[in-house]
C-alpha cells in the first residue's frame, strides 16, 4: 500500500480529473489523445505523462475548448496553450490540477510556484479556504478510492503544514489582545491528522487570543495539567478517525467528567467522526462545529 504509484487505471484518471472513464475512452479512441499501455489481461494502464496531459486537456475543455480542437494542438502545444490561458485569467481555475501534479510527481518546486503565484492575488487565509480546503477535500476522496498512496498524502500535507507554520509564527510574535479565554488545541489518542487543527490555531491567534497547541495523540488525563494554570479554557479538537464510532460518546463523557464540571471550560470539536453521534445529546459545555469557518465565526 505504501508503494508510490507510477501507473494508473482509467478509474484513477477519472478520480483525478473529474472526467468520466467512458469519456476518456472516447477521447482516446476518436482523437488519439492518450496512448495507454496494456496489462497481460489487456487492461488499460496509464503513466504519469498521460495523467499530466489529461489534466491539461481537462483544463482547456472546461474553459470552452472543443475536444476536436484540443486534439489538433499536438503534444507540445497543449501545455503552451494552458500556460497562455492561465496568464490571461485568474490562476485559480488551474490550481487544483497544479497541486495534484505536484503531489503525484513529488514536485516541491511546482507546489511553491503555485503557492507563490496565488500569494500575489490573495491572502494566506483566502488561499487556505479557497484553494487548500477544496484540494484537501479531493485528497480525501482520492485516498478513499485508493488512487493515491500514503507517500503522496504525506508529501503534499507536509508542504501545506509548512505554510501554516510560517504564517502562524508571524502571529505568535504578537501579544494577545483578548484575555477572556485561553484556547488549548489537541488531538485525542491515536489521532494524527493535525492539519485542520494547525489552521485553527492560526485563525484563533489572528483573532488576538492566546493559544496552546499540543498537537497529536494527547490523553485526556494529560490535559488536567492546564486547569490550575489558566482560567476559562476552551479545548479545541478534531476527530477525523479517533475516537471511533463505538467509543466517541464514552470519550466525550469522560472528557466532560474530568475537565468540564466546574463550568469554566468548554470543548469545541470538529471532524467527520461527529457524524456518528446524535449531537443533541451532548452536554452544553461540548460544542460541535461542522466546519472551520463556523468555529471561527464564534470567536
Amino acid at each position: 500500500m505504501n508503494n508510490v504509484k507510477s501507473n494508473f487505471s482509467i478509474k484513477d484518471l477519472e478520480n483525478l480529473s473529474g472526467i468520466k472513464a467512458h469519456t476518456i475512452r472516447i477521447w482516446e479512441k476518436r482523437y488519439n489523445l492518450f496512448q495507454p499501455n496494456r496489462t497481460d489481461t489487456n487492461i488499460r494502464c496509464y503513466n504519469i505523462e498521460n495523467l499530466q496531459k489529461l489534466l491539461n486537456v481537462t483544463f482547456l475543455y472546461n474553459n470552452g475548448y472543443k475536444i476536436s480542437k484540443i486534439s489538433e494542438l499536438g503534444e507540445e502545444l497543449i501545455p503552451n496553450v494552458v500556460r497562455d490561458l492561465i496568464s490571461e485569467q485568474s490562476y485559480n481555475g488551474h490550481v487544483l490540477n497544479s497541486l495534484k501534479m505536484s503531489m503525484m510527481n513529488f514536485d516541491q518546486a511546482l507546489f511553491f510556484k503555485t503557492y507563490n503565484k496565488l500569494l500575489k492575488e490573495k491572502s494566506f487565509r483566502n488561499i487556505f479556504y479557497e484553494d487548500f480546503i477544496p484540494f484537501l477535500h479531493e485528497l480525501g476522496l482520492l485516498w478513499q478510492t485508493d488512487t493515491i498512496t500514503p507517500s503522496h498524502e504525506h508529501f503534499i500535507c507536509a508542504l501545506i503544514k509548512q505554510k501554516i507554520l510560517v504564517n502562524t509564527e508571524k502571529l505568535q510574535f504578537n501579544t494577545p489582545t483578548k484575555t477572556s479565554k485561553t484556547f488549548v488545541l489537541y488531538l485525542p489518542d491515536n489521532e494524527i491528522h493535525e492539519l485542520g487543527l494547525m489552521f485553527l490555531n492560526y485563525e484563533i491567534l489572528s483573532k488576538g487570543y492566546q493559544t496552546i497547541f499540543l498537537g497529536q495523540s494527547i490523553p485526556i488525563f494529560s490535559l488536567k495539567d492546564l486547569k490550575p494554570l489558566f482560567n476559562n479554557i476552551v479545548f479545541v479538537s478534531y476527530f477525523t478517525v479517533q475516537p471511533d464510532k463505538d467509543n466517541i460518546m464514552a470519550y466525550l463523557r469522560d472528557f466532560h467528567d474530568l475537565l468540564l464540571t466546574d463550568n469554566t471550560s468548554e470543548l469545541w470539536i470538529l471532524g467527520k467522526m461527529l457524524q456518528k453521534i446524535n449531537q443533541r445529546d451532548l452536554p452544553k459545555a461540548i460544542v460541535p462545529f461542522s466546519q472551520i469557518d463556523e468555529l471561527v465565526q464564534k470567536l
